[in-house]
């Protein structure tokens, strides 16, 4: 198991380093004034209607950076700070998740892929830790079961890099959209695709560090000893 725990250590410092650069490009671009003076949440909602979409609400929820689309209620969740704020990040977030809801109105089929996976990876998570731990204990007598961790751990991977092009496609609408309806001015583009930029790199570090971490406990299970 050491290797895995040095897999989570790399893995988790890269994190901490590309979630401090998150953070610090989003107070930075929060204090910088959007000229047109929206709000998060006006532009959201602006978003939509110019896609067409009407049956997607516009809410505000607790939390910081707990912004996010949820397909199950088609809701455009925003953290206070998004919502009610009128800088460049605020932009960016509030137009990226609105990314996600213009993804669902289109049957974007890799967003279609990853809510077919939620359940299954949902299952996985619960299970697959106790499952590979025990499987790595029994290695030489029941190498079965950590066949089986290793699927299960091969599912949530699979989410993670299916997860990648949901998130890109979804800052790629974005920016788009916010450039071509003059939302922003070039400078407020310019670190308004920037914190896309950080916030995309969390999820590639976290689609590595799982496939990294899998590749470990395949080779666990091709080095066993019959």
């Amino acid at each position: 198991m050491m290797g895995a725990y040095l897999i989570g250590i790399v893995v988790m410092l890269v994190s901490l380093l590309v979630s401090q650069q998150l953070k610090s490009r989003f107070q930075k671009y929060s204090a910088t004034p959007l000229a047109n003076g929206m709000s998060g949440a006006e532009i959201a909602q602006q978003m939509l209607h110019d896609h067409g979409i009407g049956d997607v609400r516009v809410v505000s929820v607790a939390g910081q950076l707990t912004d996010h689309y949820n397909p199950a209620n088609r809701t455009v969740n925003l953290s206070e700070a998004v919502y009610h704020a009128r800088n460049a990040a605020a932009a960016a977030v509030a137009a990226h998740e609105c990314g996600h809801a213009v993804q669902h109105a289109t049957a974007y089929r890799w967003l279609t892929m990853r809510s077919k996976l939620v359940p299954v990876v949902q299952v996985a998570s619960n299970f697959m830790q106790w499952v590979i731990l025990g499987g790595i204990l029994l290695i030489n007598t029941f190498p079965q079961l950590l066949l089986i961790g290793i699927i299960m751990f091969a599912m949530t991977t699979l989410f993670a890099f299916i997860t990648l092009p949901v998130e890109y496609d979804a800052s790629n609408r974005a920016l788009a959209w916010i450039k071509r309806k003059g939302i922003v001015t070039a400078g407020e583009y310019a670190m308004s695709a920037d914190a896309l930029k950080w916030a995309a790199r969390t999820y590639v570090v976290a689609a590595i560090g799982s496939l990294a971490t899998l590749l470990y406990y395949v080779s666990i299970f091709m080095n066993r000893r019959d």
